[in-house]
C-alpha cells in the first residue's frame, strides 16, 4: 500500500506539472508573460525538465522577469542533467561564451552536452558542432564534418554551405569541386547570401 500511496503521488506531481507547463505555454502565447513565467517556475520546481527549460528562456528573454543570463544558465542546467536536448544545446553554448579559457572542465562538459543534444538530433547542436570542430584550436575536420553533413540532411542551409566549404578546401574530406559545387547550390536554394556569393567566385 505504501508503494502504491507512492506511485500515485509520484503521478500527481508529474500530471501537476505537465498541467501547469501547458497553462504556462498558453499564457505566453497570449502574451501573460507574468502569468506563464509563474506556471513555468511552479513546474520548474517540481523537477520538470520543460518548464526548467521554459523558466530559463523566460530569464533568458526578459519574458515575464528581468533578464538574467545566469539565472537562465541555472535552469537550462537542471533541464540539460534530465536530458531535454535544446537545453542541452543552451547551457552548453552559455558555458563557451562565459567561461574563462583556461576552464578545461567547463569547456568539456559544454561538449559532452552539445554531443548529447546532436546525438539527439537536435540540429542546432549538430550545426554549432560541426563548425566548432572545424575552427576550433586543435581542429577535428573530419569530425566536423560528419555534424554539418547532419545538420545539413536535416535542412541546414548554413550547415550545408560549410559542408560545400569542406569540400572545396579539403577539409576532413578529399578536395571535390564538383561536390563542393552541389552543397553550394543547394545551400543557395534554401537562401543561403553565402553560397550564393561562393557560387559567383
Amino acid at each position: 500500500l505504501e508503494e502504491a500511496a507512492f506511485q500515485l503521488q509520484q503521478i500527481f506531481r508529474i500530471d501537476i506539472s505537465i498541467a501547469l507547463n501547458i497553462l504556462g505555454i498558453e499564457s505566453m502565447r497570449a502574451g501573460h508573460y507574468g502569468i506563464a513565467y509563474s506556471c513555468f517556475k511552479l513546474a520548474a520546481d517540481r523537477g520538470y525538465s520543460k518548464a526548467q527549460f521554459n523558466v530559463g528562456l523566460c530569464y533568458e528573454h526578459g519574458r515575464g522577469t528581468e533578464k538574467d543570463l545566469e539565472k537562465a544558465a541555472f535552469y537550462y542546467c537542471h533541464a540539460a542533467s534530465s536530458r531535454h536536448p535544446m537545453a542541452q544545446y543552451r547551457y552548453a553554448r552559455y558555458l563557451l561564451c562565459h567561461t574563462p579559457g583556461n576552464n578545461w572542465h567547463r569547456h568539456q562538459e559544454a561538449v559532452t552536452f552539445l554531443e548529447q543534444a546532436a546525438g539527439a538530433g537536435l540540429t542546432e547542436a549538430q550545426a554549432y558542432l560541426g563548425v566548432f570542430y572545424l575552427r576550433g584550436l586543435q581542429p577535428k575536420e573530419e569530425r566536423g564534418l560528419k555534424y554539418l553533413l547532419l545538420a545539413a540532411k536535416s535542412g541546414d542551409a548554413q550547415s550545408r554551405y560549410h559542408v560545400g566549404v569542406c569540400y572545396e578546401k579539403g577539409l576532413g574530406v578529399q578536395q571535390n569541386l564538383a561536390e563542393a559545387m552541389r552543397h553550394y547550390r543547394e545551400s543557395a536554394a534554401a537562401g543561403n547570401r553565402s553560397a550564393r556569393e561562393r557560387l559567383r567566385l
